[in-house]
């Protein structure tokens, strides 16, 4: 390996939860290349987007702050993060990194020396096939073989969409896990057809007359083995350009996505653990630690501080005063986890905030939410993983003790940061719609 700083591949894939990937023990066989890059590279079982979705998602993991001090804590923020924080490329560049970026998005990804765009496939159902991937590919190797004539480490970030709505893989991953008819009935659909704040976007890229709920979930694990695919060709062609012993690869996703589940259909709202449970796998240039799986927490927030650690930047983490922890003691067995506890919050279909330990998970309602949700929940994730018993009233001495837990570590951060608390800024109201499909892509330009 080259006594030049490592260069990183950063793939951070839209909406892909941890538990549909066949490395986190999911039943189909969706990701065989993931797979293999976690049997290659370290596997991390616990990493959290604590603040949800994409924008405050992004926002921490390239600054390595928390929503309290970079308040960006909705799809769309009222202000740009803060000019004094600096994000992972602008620190990067210090150290004489070139960094690229494929793919659209906000003053989350500042910092960049170059952009380039693709086309995200946001189609609807008579325009599919999505070639969300290849598309992306076609953009990104070469970006890639740019970098590589570069005489400087480098950092190339890949924003892939392929599990984000509308899910309409390419044949054969449009049939690799479904293939019968979706007008016939199956899996209940009357609670998307009549949802009117999603029911326009969805039934836009869903069979006509489509019947089985259980189609567009596999069209999602069908886009994700599609990507899954299309991602070995980017190291197929990293190791050919000669780059694999120089270069630390990084997998992981901004959030999760809810298909069917809680009531927040094919989405990325509710604090539940099938939105907040994301991957991250890494490998190292030199192959070492391969097929460690790391069962200790950790959130978005330990990225930045952890890439920068492992390219020789760590000084960088205190002068920064970064609110994550790097998780490479997790690495060397100098600690078993980076939290216990943490703070959770949603602001753009839900405003609702959250407190999770290695047990138990408090959701908070700020104002009420158009799904018709408690105000309160709370639920044992040992003895209920899918978080389908509320104990709220069970259980109010619990209850108060996690609320005053969450409220205490609110305001000592407030204290810390000398800033108002982003969530409260903030009312959404009952009447927000994603709407067309434009509107959508619209939102998550923002």
């Amino acid at each position: 390996m080259s006594s030049r700083p490592m260069n990183i591949l950063l793939f951070g894939i839209d909406s892909l939860r941890a538990d549909h990937m066949s490395c986190y023990g999911y039943s189909r066989l969706t990701t065989p290349y993931a797979d293999r890059l976690a049997s290659e590279g370290v596997l991390f079982e616990n990493l959290y987007s604590a603040y949800i979705p994409t924008t405050p998602a992004y926002t921490t993991l390239f600054t390595g702050m928390d929503v309290m001090t970079h308040e960006m804590v909705s799809l769309s923020p009222k202000g740009p993060i803060d000019s004094k924080i600096k994000l992972l490329p602008e620190l990067l560049r210090e150290a004489g990194y070139v960094s690229y970026r494929i793919g659209f998005g906000g003053d989350f990804f500042r910092g960049f020396d170059k952009t380039f765009g693709y086309d995200e496939g946001w189609y609807a159902w008579e325009d599919r096939p999505a070639r969300k991937a290849e598309n992306l590919n076609d953009i990104t190797l070469p970006a890639l073989e740019e970098l590589v004539r570069n005489d400087q480490p480098w950092m190339l970030f890949m924003r892939h969409m392929d599990p984000h709505a509308p899910y309409l893989p390419p044949p054969p991953y449009d049939t690799l896990f479904y293939s019968k008819d979706p007008t016939q009935p199956g899996l209940d659909m009357s609670p998307i057809r009549d949802f009117p704040n999603f029911r326009d976007f969805h039934l836009s890229w869903m069979p006509p007359g489509i019947e089985d709920a259980e189609h567009p979930i596999a069209m999602y694990d069908g886009a994700v083995a599609y990507m899954d695919a299309c991602i070995q060709r980017i190291l197929t062609r990293l190791d050919e350009l000669g780059q694999r012993e120089n270069t630390l690869v990084v997998y992981t996703s901004d959030h999760g996505e809810t298909l069917y589940d809680h009531g927040c259909y094919f989405d990325h709202h509710g604090l539940y653990e099938p939105t907040l449970h994301v991957p991250l796998i890494i490998r190292f240039p030199d192959g070492r630690m391969a097929g460690r799986r790391i069962k200790g927490f950790t959130l978005h927030q330990d990225l930045t501080p952890s890439l920068l650690e492992l390219v020789g930047l760590g000084e960088l983490n205190e002068r920064e005063g970064m609110d994550g922890k790097s998780w490479v003691p997790l690495l060397t067995g100098e600690r078993l986890t980076n939290y216990t506890e943490f703070y959770l919050a949603e602001c753009t279909w839900m405003r609702k905030r959250g407190w999770r330990t290695t047990e138990w998970k408090l959701i908070d309602a700020l104002e009420p939410d158009f799904h018709g949700k408690p105000p309160v929940e709370l639920y044992n994730l040992v003895a209920d993983p899918e978080e389908n018993h509320n104990l709220a009233d069970q259980e109010p001495k619990l209850v108060q003790a996690l609320k005053d837990r969450m409220t205490a570590w609110v305001e000592k951060r407030l204290s810390e940061t000398g800033k108002p608390d982003p969530i409260l800024q903030y009312t959404l109201g009952l009447d927000r719609r994603i709407g067309s499909i434009a509107t959508a892509k619209k939102l998550q330009e923002r």
